[in-house]
């Protein structure tokens, strides 16, 4: 593989391994736990895998219940729930090692004419994309060098993300923000043109910034770590057909944290401030001892 987007799309390639299971890999990083986004994206591909093709996706709920080990391979379970005219709704078990990690239940929709239209503008006006640095250059920017870490962090990631806002980096400097935050984001190489890969790879980066809005008035999204944090849930709703390796603006919120969680939102809009996808996750924040 050339490039990180060449191997996002080899990632989300399954072997299928029986008529509703597929295998997918998960590769052996440094993380603690395998990426949420990748688990979703993942078991998204297996649901559509058992679809006829001729309905895109509109909407998914997933649970995270277990944290995935890196470098284990990942089986997915689907359940053929329904098939009907116009909706199609698969429900998929992600098990790892024996046990079950991830559930997700998608539904997906015969295209229609609707008989009316709307949608609320953007929230704000923002910068265009190529008018930002990326988060690298911002990074190298601050610190004078690339830390090697950073360095191996950016080889591997297979999206180009600039913050609408310039990072900070001191809890004083964050002290007070609303949470909310915002990014503009594409694949860092061309997907090819199957529709499926497209939503699942940015079913994949929808789990990358989101609860970065929930954070953002505690701690600097880069540096050293106060808090331990990890997804519980994901739901999506996806609007309108797109492409995942052009531009598309993340607009992040969280209406709340109390309890040890924080829920955050997100509005994912083409340049042209088309509504494309919803999405809305919570997460657990957890104090590092």
């Amino acid at each position: 593989m050339t490039n990180a987007a060449e191997r996002l799309v080899d990632l989300l390639d399954l072997e299928q391994i029986e008529v509703n299971i597929f295998r997918g890999r998960s590769p052996e990083e440094s993380l603690q736990r395998v990426f949420g986004g990748q688990v979703a994206g993942q078991a998204l591909v297996a649901a559509g895998r058992t679809t006829d093709g001729e309905r895109p996706v509109h909407s998914l709920h997933a649970y995270f219940l277990r944290p995935g080990r890196p470098g284990v391979p990942i089986v997915y379970q689907v359940e053929r729930v329904r098939d009907g005219r116009s909706f199609t709704t698969r429900r998929v078990t992600a098990v790892q090692q024996g046990r079950t990690i991830f559930n997700l239940t998608a539904s997906f929709h015969k295209p229609e004419e609707g008989s009316f239209e709307h949608q609320l503008p953007p929230a704000r006006k923002v910068p265009d994309p190529e008018s930002l640095p990326n988060v690298t250059q911002e990074i190298k920017e601050h610190l004078g060098t690339l830390p090697e870490h950073f360095e191996r962090m950016a080889r591997r990631q297979p999206f180009d993300i600039r913050y609408v806002d310039r990072l900070l980096w001191t809890t004083e400097e964050v002290q007070q923000l609303e949470p909310r935050s915002a990014v503009w984001m594409r694949t860092v190489g061309p997907l090819g043109d199957d529709p499926l890969v497209h939503t699942c790879a940015l079913t994949y980066a929808s789990d990358m910034t989101l609860l970065d809005a929930v954070r953002l008035p505690v701690e600097p999204l880069f540096g050293p770590r106060t808090f331990d944090m990890a997804s519980l849930d994901h739901a999506m709703w996806f609007h309108r057909p797109f492409r995942a390796d052009e531009w598309f603006l993340y607009d992040q919120e969280s209406p709340i944290a109390t309890g040890g969680r924080g829920l955050a939102r997100g509005r994912i809009y083409d340049v042209e401030g088309r509504l494309l996808v919803s999405v809305v996750q919570e997460g657990l924040f957890r104090k590092l001892p």
